[in-house]
């Protein structure tokens, strides 16, 4: 059986649209490229991603560079405890000229929505948008409002022990695809941040590379790639580890092994293969399992998660690269 390799491998960007997506990127978020990258692929499975980070690290430059790199439209909500549902869906007012009533379209309506500090908001207003990321649409007073495709959400959330913060329920961690972190910078790449903001702002250098339309069909290529039976069985064993695991209070859920899928396919066709290997796997294992797991008792830390992670993936066999 061939060795695991650990989520910091080195591996080699063949799709000449990421790579340049990637560079264009790093023009305003210096020195994250592992961050950058499993965003993008992220967004090339299909799914959401959630910043777990504390605030002036990057989030919103990312967020903006991403949008520019594809031309999507973006919108940026700051979640506050009176941020109401209707803040994010819209609503429905009556218009007095056309003696009818009209729905007003929220931020949700746009290609990349950064919703700052979801665990600020109350419940009721976190339901509504984590509900229209799985719709993909806002259904109001019966009728329902298809939400524009490419649809992607980046939602940041300050470490738990901030002041005014509450965890978001599992359920609703569960719909991220992944959860990451940008961390602070280097020294070395902080004075190069210091230094490019003197004259100039990063993204105003930002060029297009792909547009709503090219994504949605690197999308559909990431659907076709090929997986062998044996990798269906090693993700399935790789779930099944994390809810047998002593440790691990609650395991992976089948949305959680569908999410690793994705996300895994999407490392795949990042390198230019139509096949999944192991190595595509524990790549982006822990972005897509940690966030999901529930330890027993105050080992229940980020930390603690990345460790047993990567014990499974050294304790469940590999099926051979061939």
């Amino acid at each position: 059986m061939a060795q695991p390799r650990t989520k910091t491998m080195r591996i080699q960007l063949r799709q000449p649209t990421l790579q340049n997506m990637l560079l264009e990127i790093q023009k305003a978020v210096n020195g994250k490229n592992d961050v950058i990258f499993k965003v993008l692929l992220a967004i090339l499975a299909g799914g959401h991603i959630l910043l777990e980070d504390m605030p002036g690290v990057g989030k919103t430059t990312l967020a903006l560079a991403i949008s520019k790199t594809l031309s999507l439209s973006c919108k940026r909500i700051q979640f506050t405890p009176d941020v109401l549902p209707t803040d994010v869906t819209g609503f429905t007012m009556y218009q007095k000229s056309s003696d009818s009533f009209v729905f007003k379209k929220g931020a949700a309506f746009c290609n990349l929505l950064l919703a700052d500090e979801i665990n600020r908001t109350s419940s009721k207003t976190q339901s509504a948008l984590l509900e229209l990321m799985e719709e993909g649409a806002v259904t109001m007073d019966g009728k329902t409002y298809p939400l524009p495709q490419p649809h992607i959400v980046i939602a940041t959330q300050n470490p738990i022990t901030c002041v005014g913060t509450q965890r978001l329920p599992e359920s609703q961690m569960d719909r991220f695809l992944v959860r990451l972190s940008l961390g602070y910078p280097s020294a070395e790449h902080e004075i190069a941040l210091l230094k490019a903001r003197q004259t100039s702002n990063p993204l105003d250098d930002i060029e297009q590379v792909a547009d709503a339309d090219e994504l949605l069909a690197m999308r559909r290529e990431v659907e076709e790639i090929y997986i062998n039976d044996s990798i269906y069985h090693y993700i399935v064993s790789l779930i099944q580890a994390t809810r047998n695991h002593p440790e691990i209070r609650l395991g992976i859920s089948p949305r959680g092994s569908l999410a690793l899928m994705q996300m895994a396919k999407a490392c795949a066709y990042a390198q230019g293969r139509d096949y999944l290997l192991p190595d595509d796997i524990s790549f982006v294992c822990a972005d897509v399992f940690c966030h999901r797991m529930l330890l027993h008792g105050t080992d229940d830390t980020p930390e603690q998660a990345q460790n047993l992670v990567q014990e499974i993936l050294k304790s469940v066999p590999v099926p051979d690269a061939e």
